[in-house]
Order: structure tokens, then sequence, then C-alpha cells
């Protein structure tokens, strides 16, 4: 199904329903495409245009979809301006990460066969240069651990406000509820809660495997607010990158977890995404 969105002049807007073996049913993506730009538009984003278009997979938060980012932000715009092609698929309550039993593989969903589903059907960039992962929220959680599974796939990742909450549900008890989920959720997306830190769940392992088998890494992006519920999360998932020698571009400001805060920092994420091109 092909809608407009916002009237914006040079994009195509569209939300497609397909069959996922990872998922094992139907399930929904939108994504944005600036292929239709005036000459007006390519003169007036000369740069951007003087390439082969880059594509971004961005990720949604908790109990949220594949709308959201195009409901609340800017980003048809800036694809347009930066000449980027963004795939939002609906991650659900998933965490983006990959369970035992049929239906539960939205890592790979997403990482490998929304992938290569949307490089298949639209032409888009096969190279890894070109090719990066975001997200808010559970999805910034996502975006670090789906594009840390297939560092030869992506590029570059950001993370805003990141859920990295693998520290805090370590061991919790099976009376557990927090304001957001209970016990049985978090043992049902991450499995033994007791071993979860040591796990590929956690993005610092991801790291590390990486390192061990001398593998590329990712360029990261990690911003989050100061007054935000999940600032020393981020804070100690820098700590451990700044431990291990790994860059990255890591930013804090005031802010909370809003859409203001996420406003903020989504076109100064693009930047970093294009670098100098």
């Amino acid at each position: 199904m092909m809608m407009d969105k916002n009237g914006v002049d040079g994009m195509a807007v569209a939300e497609f329903d397909f069959y996922s073996d990872a998922l094992k049913r139907e399930t929904s993506f939108s994504v944005c495409i600036p292929n239709d730009v005036t000459a007006e538009q390519k003169k007036q984003y000369a740069k951007a245009y003087s390439r082969e278009m880059k594509t971004l997979y961005l990720l949604h938060g908790y109990g949220r979809n594949h709308h959201t980012w195009l409901l609340n932000s800017r980003i048809t715009e800036l694809s347009i301006q930066y000449n980027l092609a963004v795939v939002f698929p609906d991650g659900e309550n998933s965490f983006y990460v990959d369970r035992p039993g049929a239906g539960n593989e939205y890592c790979r969903f997403v990482g490998q066969e929304l992938v290569d589903y949307t490089r298949r059907m639209f032409g888009l960039s096969h190279k890894r240069e070109d090719t990066f992962i975001g997200g808010l929220s559970m999805g910034g959680y996502g975006a670090l651990h789906v594009g840390l599974a297939f560092p030869d796939t992506f590029g570059k990742i950001f993370a805003l406000s990141s859920a990295l909450i693998i520290h805090d549900i370590q061991g919790i008890p099976s009376s557990h509820q927090d304001a957001i989920a209970d016990y049985a959720y978090y043992a049902e997306k991450f499995g033994d809660l007791d071993q979860v830190a040591a796990s590929l769940y956690n993005p610092e392992r991801q790291l590390e495997k990486i390192q061990a088998e001398d593998g590329t890494l990712p360029e990261l992006y990690v911003a989050c607010g100061t007054e935000d519920f999940l600032i020393e999360q981020n804070r100690t998932f820098a700590r451990f990158l700044e431990s291990k020698e790994i860059p990255v571009t890591y930013l804090e400001s005031p802010g909370i977890h809003d859409w203001e805060f996420w406003n903020e920092y989504l076109e100064p994420s693009l930047k970093w995404l294009m670098g100098n091109n």
C-alpha cells in the first residue's frame, strides 16, 4: 500500500506487508525513499546526490510500531536532504532479539531478512559502508544488538536513550515487577536472567566477541538526556567502551525520555552517519 506523508515532494512513503520466515507470519514495515526528487532539490542538496543513496534501518521503542518515527519526527524531510532511504520495521515489544521457538527471530528478521528483502525490492546498496541501523529506547538497544550481531552488514550504529537494561535484569527474582514489565516478560525475551549479563544479549559481550574474532566493529554513536531514567545505563556502556578502547561518539545534554530529545538528536545522528559524504 502506497501512502503520501505530509505532502513532502520528492518522497515515496509506503507501507508493505510480507511473509517473514524469521517471524513465521506476515508482518509490516514502512519505508521512505527519496527516489523522485526534483531537479531543484538535487541542486539544493548537491553533495548528497553526487553519491549513491544510503540506507538506514530505523527502530522504534517499546509499545510503539513502524509508524512511530514517521508520525513524530522530520525523518521524511531529512531523508530527502541526505539522500537516505529509511526502512522502519515493526519490532513489536521484542527488544529485537532472537529467542527459541518458531516465529521469535526478530534479530534475524531485521538484520538479515529485511535487509535482503528491501535491497532486492528497492535496489538499495549492498555495501556495508552505505548501510546503517539506528533507534531509540528499546530500539536503541535493538540497533546495538542487531548491528553487532551483523557487523559485516552495518557500517554504523546510532542509539538514542538506549534501553541498556541487561545489568538491571541480571538475577532479578520471579516476583519482579517494574513500571514497564515483569519477570515473565524479561525471561521470555532474554532467557536465563541469572546468566543474561554473560550472554550475547549483552552488547558488551557482543563487542568482546567481535574483537576476539578480529572482526570489524561498526562505528558507534550513543546519546542520552541527563534527566533520562536510562542515563546511568548509557554512562556505564560508555565507560565499558572506553575501557576496551572502542571508539564511540558519546553525547549527553539536558533532556528526558521523549520526542523533544530524540528530535534534537535525529539530524545530528544522520550527519554523523553521512560523515563527509
